[in-house]
């Protein structure tokens, strides 16, 4: 079976063992295709344990879950990657997932950024991003049309909440 973070390697192969922990993701592209997976397996535990320790507090658990157990995810498409080397303490990821969801197509835009710690582990810290039904026209995905989604817009995660009630929380 292919992964389906869209490597073209079988799962066993290629994330399997990150998810398991039996490796660390040597970069930052290979965390957040391991992050799309774990959504797309339900492994919520991981998407925890590959958060930046200091955004851990920030996580809405109940809310992931709830999400990717609604979401059927189609695709990841890597779009650009900066940084993120052996000798990089940082780099990010521009990518799009595409999901299905209450039988509507949407495209989740991000760019997310990632942090490697003293451990030498690479960390998920933040992301800016915004979703799309899928069909409407859009310009070509850069840092400059990707941002967070307005405080009563609805939340990316798709729990049909306000963004400000949801992964925008701040207490």
């Amino acid at each position: 079976m292919n992964c389906p973070c869209g490597s073209k390697l079988t799962f066993a192969s290629c994330c399997a063992p990150y998810l398991s922990g039996d490796k660390d993701p040597a970069t930052p592209e290979a965390l957040m295709r391991s992050r799309y997976v774990a959504y797309t397996k339900g492994d919520i535990d991981y998407l925890s344990q590959t958060l930046a320790p200091d955004k851990r507090a920030e996580f809405r658990t109940e809310a992931a879950k709830q999400w990717a157990a609604a979401a059927e995810f189609t695709a990841l498409t890597i779009v650009k990657t900066a940084q993120g080397g052996p000798a990089d303490t940082a780099g990010t990821v521009t990518f799009i997932a595409g999901y299905m969801q209450s039988g509507q197509a949407f495209d989740h835009y991000e760019v997310s950024r990632f942090r490697k710690y003293e451990d030498g582990r690479w960390y998920f810290v933040d992301g800016e991003s915004r979703v799309e039904r899928r069909g409407v026209p859009f310009a070509k995905v850069t840092s400059a049309h990707v941002s967070r989604p307005g405080r009563n817009a609805p939340c990316s995660c798709g729990s049909g909440k306000k963004y400000k009630t949801c992964c925008g929380r701040t207490d």
